[in-house]
């Protein structure tokens, strides 16, 4: 019987350690997590189909720009949609746009969009300098025409006002909608010119803007058909200091437009 006894305990002794070592071979233990490790999800990027492309236009003044186009078979995308041409303040250049994932967001949600070297900044250097307000004003007109450009959003930070105001004044058919930042130029303008711009304008401010901010602000309020867009805690550049409720506010404006 004891002999008995230890063949139990060896045969017992001896599947233990097979078990074991199973277990602990590589092979068994890779099965084991491919077993259980969760089938990896790739998140789908809306924007992996954008592509922002750069060219210059000739003529008299020779201009760099930057321009995205609504993604193929995307909803609401095509011919009959308008676009939008971002201007740019006194410190930055149309890659600001594309930077701050602007051109990519108004593609994304169906808009062409463009945004230009005004003349003298980043790739249009060699253009001609623009000091007269009419010249400015047939300069935008020249860019929308040589893009094929149906009438667009303008979007005008800072410095850019002196090419957008004379524009919006002159030529208000041109223009979809209106989207002042900021602007300077407001004061050369009299109150009875704005009260006859029907232009849907929506005017974006930092609250800690206190300069021009709130200069213009109190020329632009004369546009009757005005939203603001105060933006909390920003500063003059508020589209850099809060993108996300600028991004926000510029679509739900163009929206309704």
């Amino acid at each position: 019987m004891g002999l008995g006894r230890y063949k139990v305990l060896a045969l017992v002794l001896v599947l233990s350690v097979s078990v074991l070592l199973y277990l602990l071979l590589p092979s068994g233990q890779s099965e084991r997590t491919t077993e259980h490790r969760p089938e990896p999800r790739l998140r789908p990027d809306p924007l992996s189909n954008v592509t922002i492309r750069t060219a210059t236009l000739s003529g008299d003044w020779p201009t760099f720009y930057r321009e995205t186009s609504p993604r193929d078979g995307l909803e609401g995308a095509g011919p009959e949609r308008f676009a939008v041409l971002l201007l740019h303040g006194r410190s930055f250049t149309s890659k600001t746009w594309e930077d701050l994932g602007t051109l990519n967001i108004l593609a994304d949600h169906g808009y062409r969009a463009v945004a230009i070297d005004l003349p003298g900044y980043g790739d249009s250097l060699h253009s001609q300098p623009v000091s007269s307000e009419k010249g400015r004003t047939e300069y935008l007109l020249h860019v929308i025409e040589s893009l094929s450009l149906r009438q667009i959003v303008l979007v005008s930070p800072s410095m850019s006002g002196l090419f957008s105001l004379p524009l919006l004044i002159q030529h208000p058919d041109r223009l979809r909608g209106f989207i002042p930042i900021a602007p300077v130029g407001t004061k050369s303008f009299k109150q009875q010119q704005y009260q006859q711009i029907k232009v849907p304008t929506l005017i974006v401010y930092g609250t800690l803007d206190t300069n021009l901010g709130s200069q213009s602000l109190e020329s632009l309020q004369m546009l009757p058909n005005h939203k603001l867009c105060p933006l909390e805690g920003a500063g003059h550049a508020c589209y850099l200091d809060r993108p996300e409720e600028f991004h926000t506010n510029l679509l739900m404006f163009l929206s309704r437009l």
